[in-house]
């Protein structure tokens, strides 16, 4: 079934689900913030910096109006910045078509009040979506979706239907899709698997090897589905496209802007300096603030996170980073986790 589509947040990821709908047959309107990039989408059919030199189709259209892009849409897909989210939720919750499907693609918590992205957008738009948001994660570049590389994610939603709708509407021969009924789990593996990507810059920057890699990529998991669980989720989906797909993906590619700005910080660059160069939004750096509260509000312990943090926030050098975590006492590792399950 061919459906009327928004995409909200034409970056990279916004532009990329957006052509994959199209691929689709859909009918895709993108809204992008400034009107001269929705013009350039329009017009040339080019997102050049997102997305250089990537040809877009010319079925898909993009407007700087959100009521010209809501209007008479049956699915809405949100793919902005965490911390614009409940500002755009806000704002076209009037504008939404009241038995609409959302769905989300952002891997981030709220600042300050540390919420993940299908509360927020509960709280915005009212209970009568509480079944029909959907959050879409997974190991996904959006460089390699953008050439039909061969991707797999995971959709999940408190309603099966609803999760089999949004499944169905993104699958095709290029980007297979999963459901899963684990919301709180999806969203939190897409969100901390930043930080240790984060994390795997600095080793990698600092030519620690690859075994130091494996050790923060395991414990990371570890550190993901510890605090995970004690929001709720689900520890098996820590192992599944969300936890580990996802953490491996962007732990190991250049193409992982967390990768690059935690390399970058390894050369002794700044937070601010590393922030400008990148000239994206680096989510990682704010669900470190996001983990660090929540580790202390659910009393989960999170070394690499709370070193992590240490060292955007409080200057403490990488190295000594590293040397703090292999010297921490005696522990084990997998009584914690199988406990879980």
């Amino acid at each position: 079934m061919k459906r009327k589509i928004a995409v909200l947040g034409a970056g990279s990821w916004g532009t990329v689900l957006a052509k994959v709908l199209a691929d689709n047959g859909h009918q895709v309107e993108l809204w992008a913030r400034r009107e001269e990039l929705a013009a350039e989408i329009t017009l040339k059919h080019t997102n050049e910096k997102y997305l250089p030199g990537i040809k877009l189709p010319a079925e898909l259209t993009a407007t700087s109006s959100l009521a010209e892009a809501l209007s008479g849409k049956e699915v809405v897909v949100f793919v902005v910045p965490s911390h614009s989210m409940r500002e755009i939720a806000r704002e076209v919750g009037g504008l939404i078509a009241p038995g609409a499907l959302v769905v989300h693609a952002v891997k981030g918590f709220e600042i300050d009040t540390w919420k993940r992205m299908s509360e927020v957008l509960l709280e915005e738009l009212g209970e009568s979506f509480a079944e029909r948001i959907t959050v879409l994660s997974g190991p996904s570049h959006a460089e390699e979706v953008i050439k039909k590389c061969p991707t797999t994610v995971v959709v999940a939603s408190p309603g099966q239907e609803t999760a089999e709708q949004v499944q169905m509407m993104f699958m095709n021969r290029y980007f297979r899709v999963y459901t899963n009924p684990d919301v709180i789990g999806v969203e939190v593996g897409g969100a901390l698997k930043n930080i240790i990507a984060l994390a795997s810059g600095l080793v990698d920057g600092l030519g620690f090897g690859d075994n130091a890699k494996a050790a923060l990529m395991t414990r990371g998991l570890a550190e993901i589905a510890r605090l995970g669980s004690a929001m709720g989720a689900k520890p098996i989906t820590f192992v599944g496209l969300a936890g580990v797909g996802d953490l491996v993906v962007t732990c190991t590619s250049r193409h992982s802007r967390n990768w690059r700005a935690g390399h970058k910080i390894s050369q002794g660059k700044k937070l601010p300096e590393v922030l400008a160069e990148m000239g994206m939004v680096v989510e990682g750096i704010k669900t470190t603030k996001a983990a660090h509260a929540l580790a202390r509000r659910y009393d989960v312990e999170m070394p690499i996170a709370a070193q992590l943090y240490e060292v955007l926030f409080a200057g403490k050098e990488p190295a000594l980073a590293v040397k703090e975590l292999m010297g921490r006492g005696r522990t084990k590792e997998l009584e914690e986790i199988v406990q879980g399950w």
